[in-house]
């Protein structure tokens, strides 16, 4: 009874707050759209829906106006980027404040983006790399997080070097160990365009071979297509190596070789195999969290509201259709 009445509160200040941000055509915008767009009725299995913020990103809103807006939109988490939380804490808010405010509110801080160059052959940069990577961490665990993304950042240029499995991995497994100091497990994401971690595969080499329990691993839609990656290599994770899932969309035009991030749609929209995807999530962790992730610049330009809200609906419709 407590959290609904905390939750409800939350609500009511949330939508407070984004009426102050926005004017209240805005507003009213995006509650109609978000009617429209009626989600589907809830499906089997109980995944949690998150939104990652680079769907509103170039809107430049605060952490805490994000955090406002996924709550009222009805989502379970967030996936906040390191910049963002940086921005927020430099600009005088508390991390620790923010945390409970989440926690109230029942919104979990499912993971978070940072691009520590962690997997680099330079020893040096590696370095700074790792230690880059436990700040980034520590914010998150203020944050109430513990999760981090984990990208071949610094390797992912087309002139790129192509780094050794066995060596990813043994780096994997030093970023896992500093993760667990701190609390927080980074996820080995795929960047389907990167010379390094490509493809589904890589990922889970790395994983494996780091030798760590607490190895995971942060599959895409569009990466897993970009790459070239088999939809059916889904199915051979398993529950602690699959927590978060970034779900988008991609359209049969441009094809796979000329597609481009700022091409990602809602699901749905496109032509991906999801109800394959999202049956073969279910079988291997029906809690996983569903993380919505969008660069498409007509979004951007839309109202954060109806984003959100849209992105949502559409994630809970494809979910039901997959698992009716």
């Amino acid at each position: 009874m407590t959290h609904a009445l905390n939750r409800r509160h939350w609500l009511t200040r949330a939508a407070g707050r984004l009426a102050y941000a926005y004017p209240a055509s805005a507003v009213a915008l995006s509650l109609g759209s978000a009617k429209a767009a009626e989600p589907a009725p809830e499906p089997l299995g109980r995944f949690r829906y998150g939104f990652n913020t680079a769907c509103v990103r170039e809107r430049k809103l605060t952490l805490d106006e994000l955090v406002d807006l996924v709550v009222a939109a009805g989502y379970d988490a967030i996936e906040p980027w390191i910049d963002e939380i940086q921005r927020f804490e430099q600009s005088g808010g508390s991390l620790e404040a923010l945390a409970k405010r989440c926690a109230d509110a029942g919104l979990e801080v499912a993971s978070a983006i940072g691009f520590a160059a962690w997997i680099v052959d330079d020893d040096t940069q590696r370095r700074r790399g790792l230690e880059q990577a436990r700040r980034d961490m520590e914010l998150v665990r203020r944050l109430g997080g513990s999760r981090i993304a984990a990208p071949p950042a610094g390797a992912a240029d087309a002139n790129s070097a192509k780094i050794s499995l066995l060596a990813a991995a043994e780096r994997y497994g030093e970023l896992l160990e500093a993760g667990a100091a701190i609390g927080v497990t980074p996820q080995v994401e795929v960047w389907g365009f990167s010379p390094n971690l490509s493809r589904l595969g890589e990922a889970v080499f790395v994983a494996v071979e780091s030798g760590r329990d607490d190895a995971c691993v942060l599959p895409d839609v569009y990466h897993l297509y970009k790459g070239g990656s088999s939809f059916a290599g889904l199915g051979r994770l398993s529950r602690s190596t699959l927590q978060c899932f970034h779900v988008n969309d991609y359209p049969s035009d441009p094809p796979r070789e000329k597609i481009g991030d700022a091409q990602r749609v809602y699901p749905g929209d496109g032509v991906a195999p999801l109800d394959e995807i999202l049956r073969t999530i279910a079988k291997v962790n029906d809690q996983c969290v569903l993380s919505l992730e969008l660069f498409n610049r007509e979004y951007q330009r839309q109202d954060p509201h109806v984003v959100a809200r849209t992105g949502l609906a559409k994630m809970k419709a494809a979910t039901a259709q997959a698992l009716k």
